[in-house]
């Protein structure tokens, strides 16, 4: 049985947690709108029981882009206030069913990848954006993305509410979000680049985190979108008050930003007004920020991990943090052997320079209390599906044979020689359907 398996593969490891995420649909197939499936509920149960017995604790994200389709059909999904009900609905089930052994809770994985793949370029389901934007049937990239950022941070805040009235006490767990960071180097050093690159962070990770630890959205955001920007009702606000406990970074790469409101730019990503005007690229000069990888977006920049971690910590008066997904993804070549993706040593070097970059935070003072590699198997990557490996464990994927990378007996000893630092290990819920 290859859950326990891989289980037994975590072990080895010495890793202490295993971070997975909650499908939906398995466990409410039609929202809040019909019965809940106790077979997706057993599912996890065993899943959390057969961690527990080999001393791994569960941390458990409850949305990780997935959605009933019922609710899609019925009022479009995140484009919905009714959307906020549904939410909750299924967070109280889950605080119910697992919370007794789950002790770290997730709202949402990558809201705003969500918001911008989604309903902005439409390259994630469920595909919508304007033509200038993407190709799509459906959408308005200009005001779309921000009426689903708004429900999902109240749905968020909806969740927390449940947690901390019914549940946190008496279970006596911790819950947060999770958020995608990408660190953003000005292009050049001039007052504009400088502004703009962190126009580019607000209008990409504090565009969540401030109404959920300040009660409102960025100020650079307002004076940019003005009315597209919804407001948070009186009701609303207060509901925001519940905040988290604690913030989950994922951080694979960074990139450079130059400034488009003095300055012309050329159509590109972060280019337009309800993006903040300032366009966002991998390369300076034609020279990229740093090694290219196999994953088109991402580049090896290890110093990015220490500034975005020290840029929370200030923005977010050292909020608790977790690196909830950090990790190397290479290209699977269909002409390569088994032993031919084991020795991947760029993989470690990635590892190396990052984890020591995280250290240097911790150093200066951020309170980082884990970390997660992304991820321990070769998995289906999203929408590159098994073009992409990111796994300190090779599986062969006709017969699912896991074999170990120069990567896994790395990490091994790493976490042998770290143990001020909590080296716990995610991953994706597919490699457990």
């Amino acid at each position: 049985m290859k859950k326990q398996e891989d289980i037994e593969l975590m072990q080895s490891l010495g890793v202490n947690s295993y971070r997975f995420s909650i499908s939906w649909a398995r466990i409410l197939p039609k929202g809040r709108f019909g019965e809940r499936n106790r077979q997706g509920i057993d599912h996890y149960n065993n899943l959390i029981n057969a961690l527990l017995r080999k001393g791994i604790e569960p941390f458990v994200t409850l949305n990780h882009y997935d959605i009933p389709q019922e609710l899609e059909d019925r009022y479009g999904a995140w484009l919905s206030p009714d959307i906020q009900d549904d939410f909750g609905y299924l967070a109280d089930v889950c605080f119910e069913a697992f919370g007794d052994r789950v002790k770290y809770w997730t709202t949402f994985n990558e809201p705003n990848v969500v918001a911008v793949r989604g309903y902005r370029s439409g390259i994630h389901p469920p595909s919508r954006c304007s033509a200038s934007f993407g190709n799509c049937l459906h959408g308005d990239s200009k005001t779309e993305p921000f009426i689903v950022a708004h429900n999902i941070i109240l749905s968020h805040a909806i969740a927390v509410n449940i947690y901390r009235t019914r549940y946190q006490k008496k279970q006596g767990g911790s819950i947060g979000i999770v958020m995608n960071a990408i660190w953003f180097e000005p292009l050049t050093n001039s007052p504009a680049d400088r502004l703009a690159a962190e126009r580019a962070q607000s209008f990409y990770l504090n565009w969540f985190l401030d109404p959920i630890i300040f009660g409102k959205y960025p100020p650079e955001m307002h004076e940019i979108l003005g009315s597209i920007l919804p407001e948070f009702s009186r009701n609303e606000w207060e509901i925001l008050q519940t905040g988290l406990d604690f913030i989950g970074i994922n951080h694979y790469t960074s990139l450079y930003v130059k400034d488009c409101i003095s300055s012309m730019c050329k159509p590109g990503t972060g280019g337009s007004k309800t993006e903040g005007l300032a366009i966002r690229t991998g390369r300076k000069d034609g020279v990229p920020i740093g090694e290219p990888t196999g994953m088109d977006w991402f580049y090896v920049h290890p110093q990015g991990m220490e500034k975005i971690i020290i840029y929370v910590k200030e923005r977010y008066n050292n909020t608790p943090i977790f690196i909830t997904e950090n990790g190397y993804g290479e290209e699977n070549n269909a002409s390569f052997s088994t032993e031919n993706f084991q020795y991947d040593i760029k993989r470690v070097n990635y590892l190396n320079g990052y984890l020591s970059a995280l250290q240097r935070a911790m150093r200066k003072g951020a309170d980082v209390r884990g970390y997660f590699i992304w991820s321990l198997l070769d998995n289906f990557e999203w929408i590159c599906g098994y073009t992409k490996r990111f796994g300190l464990y090779h599986v062969d994927y006709k017969t699912m044979e896991r074999t170990p990378k120069l990567s896994a007996t790395w990490y091994k000893q790493f976490i042998a020689r770290q143990k001020p630092i909590k080296a716990i290990i995610p991953l994706s819920n597919q490699e457990f359907s």
